[in-house]
């Protein structure tokens, strides 16, 4: 574990000024498909902000229990703003402007960018390269799963359409590229794009996986 962590750790550090930016904008876009969800629901105020909160900071939650951080919006207040900011702004503005699939377009942005983060942030800790791609996955699925449980729908993850594969994808490429020695501003680009392309692609042409078939 430690040759691991000695081997990632240089790749992190050069990359560590776009981490708080990558943060905070997937924080954004998940408040944000949160609100958006309660929009759908033309609920209360209250429940607005909280289901942007729990949208926003969710996946992180779960992933800096686990990997053993201190929990990242508990040392700062911006997180919880922004998650109550952003569910202020979808209060605020007619629903008309917010096209159809807003929800899923901002969901797939933050979940590309959470996945890198999350993967990111587990090399950061000393977290080994396949758990550190796996605290990505939960980084970026939790919080919309969350979401889906509070709102009474079909969780995204249980449907046929491809959600948790490009969160995989967006996180393994990060790691692997780190892993090789690849700049971690590269990496994080790559793998970033990645997901986005093949999540954005799922929703545009409805893409799903195979389901079983019992032979």
């Amino acid at each position: 574990m430690v040759a691991a962590s000695l081997s990632v750790q240089p790749v992190v550090d050069a990359s560590a000024w776009i981490m708080p930016w990558l943060d905070m904008a997937a924080t954004t876009v998940f408040a944000l498909s949160g609100a958006l969800a309660a929009a759908r629901m033309r609920k209360t105020l209250v429940t607005f902000m909280f289901f942007g909160a729990i949208t926003g900071v969710g996946g992180g939650t779960l992933r800096d229990v686990l990997i053993g951080a201190p929990v990242f919006w508990m040392h700062r207040s911006a997180p919880i703003a922004i998650c109550l900011g952003a569910a202020l702004v979808v209060w605020f503005t007619p629903r008309r402007i917010w096209p159809e699939q807003a929800l899923e377009w901002f969901d797939g942005i933050g979940l590309a960018a959470y996945s890198v983060f999350g993967a990111a942030k587990a090399l950061s800790f000393g977290i080994p390269p396949l758990p550190a791609a796996i605290m990505g996955v939960v980084t970026a699925c939790m919080g919309g799963i969350f979401r889906d449980m509070l709102a009474g729908v079909p969780s995204i993850v249980l449907r046929p359409e491809i959600y948790v594969t490009a969160a995989a994808l967006a996180a393994g490429s990060y790691v692997a590229l780190v892993s090789m020695g690849a700049h971690g501003g590269l990496a994080m680009g790559v793998g970033f794009l990645g997901g986005l392309i093949l999540r954005f692609a799922a929703i545009r042409w409805q893409l799903g996986l195979p389901a079983y078939k019992d032979l």
